[in-house]
């Protein structure tokens, strides 16, 4: 008996491709699409462009700010070592300080860290505001760093009579990746303040924390000693 072989069915999608004319409707469709809608698509790819270019010129511009700015640096740091904290911020004449390189170098990295030495500085003179202003101004990877800007923010806030922001930021400082080289100051800093305006609950919480994370520390004993006395007071 002869078995009759049944006709393959062609690939209709195969065959869609390779014909010609189907393959001019499908280009045909395409051309009418990008010329009802070409405003759009070159408004689109405009504004991508305009990123990507803004993007390039800005890693440029960066990179070569901070390279300048690295330099101009080095002497507004010196004069902060001696203590010379208004040439460190203005300058000498001839030399930019930390304000001048804020101002010119602004997308660099230089200029996020003069803004904690401008900071920094400001305390020292007792310009409390100032000091508030740019420590804030200052961000930094380094959670230590950050953490001592949080910490000096707050000492700031003290001077300022301010307690609650100071509260704010001690308790920001001592939260900022915990160590035992600086943390346990953070918290005492922390305690005393919260003893200033009479929240003595609060204030053992902090000393506890010294005294059971970092038995270590300068701070250890004081933290005993503040925390019997509280725990007295509190009866």
């Amino acid at each position: 008996m002869v078995k009759i072989r049944k006709p393959k069915k062609e690939n209709k999608e195969v065959l869609s491709i390779e014909n010609p004319e189907v393959l001019n409707e499908t280009i045909s469709k395409s051309e009418q699409f990008i010329n009802k809608n070409k405003n759009k698509i070159f408004s689109v790819l405009g504004i991508i462009l305009i990123v990507l270019l803004s993007f390039s010129v800005f890693s440029y511009l960066k990179t070569n700010q901070n390279t300048i700015a690295q330099e101009e640096m080095f002497q507004a740091v010196y004069y902060f070592e001696k203590d010379s904290l208004v040439q460190a911020l203005n300058g000498d004449g001839n030399n930019y300080g930390f304000l001048e390189i804020i101002d010119e170098y602004s997308l660099s990295d230089a200029a996020n860290l003069s803004n904690f030495y401008a900071g920094s500085s400001y305390l020292k003179l007792g310009n409390y505001n100032n000091a508030i202003k740019y420590l804030k101004d200052f961000s930094s990877s380094d959670l230590l760093i950050q953490a001592r800007a949080y910490s000096l923010i707050g000492d700031a806030y003290v001077e300022l009579l301010d307690f609650e922001n100071a509260i704010n930021y001690f308790k920001k400082a001592s939260n900022e990746t915990p160590n035992e080289f600086f943390t346990p100051s953070y918290l005492l800093k922390l305690a005393l303040v919260y003893e200033e305006i009479n929240d003595l609950e609060s204030a053992l919480v902090s000393y506890k924390r010294i005294i059971e994370d970092f038995k270590e520390s300068p701070e250890y004993q004081l933290s005993l000693k503040n925390k019997t006395r509280i725990e007295g007071l509190l009866l």
